[in-house]
């Protein structure tokens, strides 16, 4: 294949194509008239010679080549994308700039109201793409300008990032409010006893505590398994278990007090969340001015104020 005939303007419409799945879809994204996409298309057919897509009603299903494209050439515009926002000075008050930013869904609930609230009010332009990547391709979008900031419980990446710590967490266990609870203290074998609900998120912290859980040879019994903590609250609305979760997250899980809280009946060592970014954007100033943000605003001294 001789690459030099293919114009990264195809390759831009080739994504499009990828994450709309609809040729009028990705001509309205990328500015361009219908047609032109699908010439687009026709001459990366030709070169590639692979249908690429194919149609089925109004979407367009790609095919297992176009498949095997899609991580490495996402990875290649995020980071083509990313190397163009350097070329542009960055000030708050006009950037049109995306900052884009992993966290867990409790993470959503606890931390983007207080930093879309500080947005609107210095960077009202500036726009969040907040996503959940997996614990094990964070470093590399951090490295490649794919992410910005990753936030969470995220051990792991302490050696291979530059990161700021912002609080302290502990757990606590939560359960519907019912006749025949402990009123104060809630024992091992009555935790132990009930069906619990487990949250398998994507950062390291759940998971932690199931091997402390192990160490100490406790085992619970896990009647469910959810990937978000945002259903729990309706979980246990209609049943009699019992979730671990952060402190924190009992606020935002547990506004109306219909649920028991109780400190964890085993010594299970905190966590500490922390933001991380990557030591090549040490020294750029959209990503220093965003990450002094979530600082300001997402620290213990903040939240104490």
């Amino acid at each position: 294949m001789d690459t030099s005939r293919i114009d990264l303007n195809l390759l831009r419409v080739f994504h499009a194509i990828l994450d709309e799945g609809n040729l009028t879809l990705a001509a309205n994204r990328l500015g361009l008239s219908q047609p032109a996409v699908s010439y687009a298309l026709g001459r990366l057919r030709a070169i590639l010679d692979d249908p690429l897509f194919m149609r089925s009603g109004n979407e367009m299903q790609p095919t297992s080549a176009a498949l095997e494209m899609r991580e490495p050439l996402r990875r290649a515009m995020g980071a083509a994308e990313y190397a163009l926002q350097l070329m542009v000075p960055f000030e708050p008050t006009t950037s049109t700039r995306v900052f884009r930013i992993s966290m867990s869904d409790i993470g959503e609930l606890a931390f983007l109201p207080t930093l879309c609230a500080a947005l609107e009010e210095c960077a009202p332009h500036v726009r969040l793409d907040i996503q959940s990547v997996p614990l094990g391709q964070l470093e590399e979008a951090l490295r490649v300008g794919r992410l910005d900031l990753a936030i969470g419980n995220l051990p792991a990446l302490t050696a291979r990032t530059r990161h700021h710590p912002l609080f302290h967490e502990d757990y606590v266990c939560m359960t519907r409010r019912r006749t025949g609870l402990p009123k104060r203290t809630m024992t091992l074998e009555r935790y132990l006893a009930s069906p619990h609900v487990l949250v398998g998120s994507l950062e390291s912290a759940h998971h932690q505590i199931e091997e402390n859980f192990r160490k100490r040879n406790i085992h619970r019994q896990i009647a469910l398994q959810v990937p978000h903590f945002t259903v729990v609250p309706h979980i246990l609305a209609r049943t009699e278990w019992i979730v671990t979760l952060p402190r924190r997250a009992v606020q935002l899980l547990n506004p109306a007090n219909e649920f028991a809280v109780y400190d964890l009946p085993a010594e299970i060592p905190g966590v500490t969340v922390t933001v991380h970014w990557h030591a090549d954007f040490d020294d750029h100033a959209a990503n220093r001015w965003i990450r002094e943000l979530v600082i300001a605003k997402l620290s213990d001294a903040r939240a104490r104020a």
